[in-house]
């Protein structure tokens, strides 16, 4: 138990000296788990340990952190943060994501650096045996296109706050181009900038379909109001259309399966008391959710909206002709 607390205070110091702005102590309760007062008191012992811990006003409340940073005594990585690391570099690599595979490969060797060499030694058996008793199992798909001076520069826009312009090989105008403000990345089976020309609503554009991008001299910024996670989690998959409520019911043989699925980030799910079970979201990508309910065969029901039922049988039909042309003459 003593060694749950120590580990626990050196958490919450790990936080706050990994915060520029700081963190109240609602926040620290949140990432901890704890109520207030327990939030109030670990602060209280991490002070005594690290007094340099400054107060930052910030009216109505305050926030705290550690500005010095920690000790490296205090930061040596552990085998599984090392070996969960280099996983997701490998599972980017197997998905095609080069330059973000790269990225924290990077940052394995810098942190690997950092550390003492008795600390290394210590590390290298169980990180080998681990690394060698897992893998990635790679699924079907797209491969990600990450073209580093594509993803590069759009990162600089966004840190500048500068307008974008390129070659837009996709839509109804393959070859314009195209100035525009841009909002964030969207990471998927395919990727996508999310960015807006002049005071219209923004657009998914495909990054392997931009060429010839440069960062303009023009301030442009995305609305303060605007959440790219919230945009996200509009959409079943990439595709944005109407956002609509859908309510899906998983028959009692798949119950079981849709109490352990996400569906949405968003979704509400009920059991009924004839065993099935009933998913509801808000969402658009309509023709996304069809092919993902395409799989689960005869085990769900489209309650709502018309719109998806319509776009499932229009799915189910053409596998009816794939069925045919495949079919035993």
């Amino acid at each position: 138990m003593r060694h749950d607390k120590a580990s626990r205070l050196l958490e919450l110091a790990r936080l706050l000296a990994g915060t520029a702005e700081g963190l109240t102590l609602d926040e620290m309760g949140e990432r901890l788990g704890v109520g207030r007062r327990t939030a109030e008191r670990m602060r209280d012992a991490v002070r005594e340990v690290f007094p340099q811990m400054e107060e930052v006003e910030d009216p109505p409340t305050r926030r705290f952190r550690i500005p010095t940073g920690l000790d490296g005594l205090f930061q040596s990585p552990t085998t599984d943060e090392l070996v969960a690391l280099r996983t997701a570099a490998d599972s980017l690599q197997a998905l095609g994501a080069e330059a973000r595979a790269a990225a924290l490969k990077t940052l394995e060797q810098k942190i690997l650096a950092a550390t003492k060499a008795p600390a290394r030694r210590k590390l290298a058996p169980d990180l080998e045996a681990l690394l060698q008793a897992e893998t990635i199992a790679v699924l079907a798909g797209p491969r990600p296109f990450e073209d580093d001076v594509v993803l590069s520069t759009v990162r600089e826009a966004i840190k500048s706050l500068k307008s974008l312009r390129f070659r837009y090989e996709g839509g109804s105008t393959p070859g314009r181009v195209r100035d525009l403000t841009p909002y964030g990345l969207l990471f998927g089976r395919s990727n996508y900038l999310v960015a807006a020309e002049a005071e219209g609503e923004p657009r998914n554009w495909r990054l392997d379909r931009i060429g010839d991008i440069e960062v303009l001299d023009r301030t442009s910024a995305r609305p303060a109001s605007f959440s790219l996670q919230a945009y996200a989690d509009q959409s079943f998959g990439i595709y944005h259309d109407a956002v609509e409520e859908v309510v899906l019911r998983i028959l009692p043989h798949g119950a079981q399966d849709a109490l352990c699925w996400r569906f949405h980030a968003n979704q509400r799910v009920r059991q009924l008391p004839d065993g099935s079970v009933e998913v509801t979201f808000r969402a658009s990508g309509m023709l996304e959710l069809s092919w993902h309910l395409f799989t689960w065969g005869d085990k769900v029901e489209i309650l709502a909206p018309p719109s998806l039922r319509t776009t499932m049988l229009e799915q189910l039909d053409l596998a009816r002709e794939a069925l045919d042309r495949h079919g035993a003459a």
